[in-house]
């Protein structure tokens, strides 16, 4: 397996990095690849070749609408869905709901190291988990539901805040929150869903 993570220069990319390798390693011992790659540091030719199985948008500063802060990210999001399962975290996420017609807006409260209770649908990168999972946040910034087509289903809440998008028919999903925060409940089997279930 082939697995691509798209860094936007956010301080807790090592961590999914090293989150992703363990749970390879987990599942195929050394017979998997797994790249990471800044925003602005590859070209969307090079992704396209490289046949990845699957790409993760990290989280990151800034917004998606601002080229400088999603870069090639945003044109693997539409060249690429529908051909490769693609996991959005944090602004990734954020980043798949605006191409989708979605505003991002400022949260409520700044969410940066805090805890929130989600309720989710038990599908996608939810699968086999409880309703009412801790989840860690950090970001100031959220997609208003509103605008957001209606080919993607909205997943998961916090209060009325989105935490979880999943398009209908394309291997696509996002999730507003950092699974690989030891804080956060059921991580691992989220991660561990993205990578494996089809």
């Amino acid at each position: 397996m082939k697995v691509l993570l798209i860094d936007h220069y956010d301080s807790f990319t090592y961590n999914l990095f090293q989150f992703l390798g363990e749970i390879l390693e987990e599942e195929y011992a050394s017979r998997f690849k797994l790249d990471v790659f800044r925003h602005d540091e590859i070209g969307f030719s090079e992704i396209e070749s490289a046949k990845y199985d699957r790409i993760v948008l990290s989280p990151g500063p800034g917004t998606p609408e601002n080229h400088e802060y999603f870069g090639v990210s945003s044109f693997v999001l539409r060249e690429l869905s529908g051909r490769v399962p693609i996991l959005g975290v944090c602004l990734g996420m954020q980043g798949m709901a605006f191409m989708a017609g979605a505003k991002i807006v400022p949260a409520r409260l700044p969410m940066h190291g805090k805890l929130s209770e989600i309720l989710h649908d038990g599908k996608g990168v939810f699968h086999g988990l409880p309703d009412g999972l801790n989840v860690m946040r950090y970001h100031s910034l959220v997609v208003d539901p509103e605008g957001l087509s209606e080919e993607w289903v909205r997943t998961s809440f916090a209060g009325d805040e989105l935490m979880g998008i999943r398009h209908k028919t394309k291997p696509s999903e996002g999730i507003q929150f950092h699974p690989e925060s030891f804080a956060t409940e059921g991580g691992k089997r989220m991660i561990s869903n993205f990578l494996f279930r089809d």
